[in-house]
């Protein structure tokens, strides 16, 4: 599989990263170490936890359960070498430290924490995973509002995170630093402040992105470029809505749909017929969508390793399916047009 540098650390990683927040959840232990060993014999590297997982729900009583599973897959397997690890530290939710969220400390402990659950003597990219001040990102777009922030307060936030941050890279607990749903203004700083102290670089910022969510397009997409931080781009098969499953008011049982809802925001008026379109496109071309949205991402201007989820040893077979996939360039301007036409649809 391709392989692309994370940011300017380093560290090299397939430009698919295996996700796992249904770990423990949806996904028993036997059928995760499953997916994590046909990842590695498929190529893939990288794979992607956090702090919170599982999901579909979020439980205080699950927390960490997702690290604890792969750490398991570490201490039987004998194949950390072959994997490259991130995790995230959660920010204020009452389920992790009574809301306290992260500042210089808990990232001390959080990253002891971490280790003790992944069963490793270290962690490859430790993400922040969201910011402190609030973000945009997981449809607060439509009522953003960042007047409220204090800017001497984030600044000495971000300074005391960074100092935490170097002491745990220092010590060989992290290799490489990370944010997720940051802004540009966000990412900006913390390379501005890192700068400035001597810190460890952001090498990647984890943001949602598909055919269906291309916040990151603009601003981020040239600081992505300019300052070398890669996207790790989540839910780029939107939940599950690029499959079509949910077309027609299809609810699979066992679904996402099934257990939160409205997935997380993204069911709304407007995107069946946005995902219609897709579909459309996917059907001319004799391809099968989630072939078509995964091999998307490799189309971009700027550096992407897509994380997609897999419930199931099917599901992740079914997607392994398209990797070799390269989107001509016809179908990467339709796709473009379907955007202009069906615009953020959620």
């Amino acid at each position: 599989m391709k392989q692309i540098e994370l940011g300017r650390s380093g560290i090299m990683v397939t430009d698919w990263c295996l996700g796992t927040m249904t770990f423990g959840n949806q996904t028993p232990m036997a059928d995760a170490h499953a997916q994590i060993d046909r990842a590695l014999d498929f190529g893939i590297n990288f794979i992607d936890t956090a702090e919170m997982y599982p999901v579909n729900p979020v439980r205080a009583e699950t927390i960490g359960r997702t690290e604890e599973i792969i750490g398991a897959w570490v201490a039987r397997s004998g194949r950390r070498d072959q994997a490259v690890i991130a995790t995230k530290i959660a920010g204020d939710t009452q389920m992790v430290r009574e809301g306290r969220g992260y500042d210089g400390a808990t990232i001390l402990s959080g990253v002891d924490a971490a280790l003790r659950r992944l069963q490793t003597d270290r962690i490859d990219l430790f993400q922040l995973h969201w910011p402190m001040r609030g973000s945009y990102m997981f449809r607060q777009n439509w009522r953003f509002d960042p007047s409220r922030q204090d800017r001497a307060a984030t600044m000495a936030h971000m300074a005391d995170v960074l100092g935490a941050m170097d002491q745990v890279v220092r010590a060989g607990k992290v290799r490489a630093f990370g944010l997720s749903n940051e802004s540009a203004w966000g990412t900006a700083q913390w390379l501005r402040l890192a700068d400035e102290m001597g810190a460890p670089r952001v090498a990647s910022i984890q943001n949602e992105y598909s055919l269906l969510c291309r916040l990151f397009d603009t601003d981020l997409a040239e600081l992505s470029v300019n300052e070398d931080v890669t996207l790790m781009a989540f839910s780029p098969l939107a939940a599950g809505l690029l499959t079509g499953k949910y077309q027609g008011g299809a609810v699979p049982q066992g679904s996402r749909m099934s257990l939160n809802g409205n997935l997380g925001g993204r069911k709304s008026e407007r995107v069946f017929a946005a995902v219609d379109a897709y579909l459309a496109l996917a059907a001319e071309a004799g391809l099968d969508p989630v072939h078509m949205a995964m091999a998307w991402q490799r189309s971009r201007p700027f550096a992407i390793s897509a994380i997609f989820g897999a419930t199931t040893c099917a599901q992740l077979e079914r997607i392994l399916a398209g990797e070799a996939l390269v989107l001509p360039a016809d179908l990467v301007a339709a796709i473009d047009a379907t955007h202009k036409a069906h615009p953020m649809p959620y």
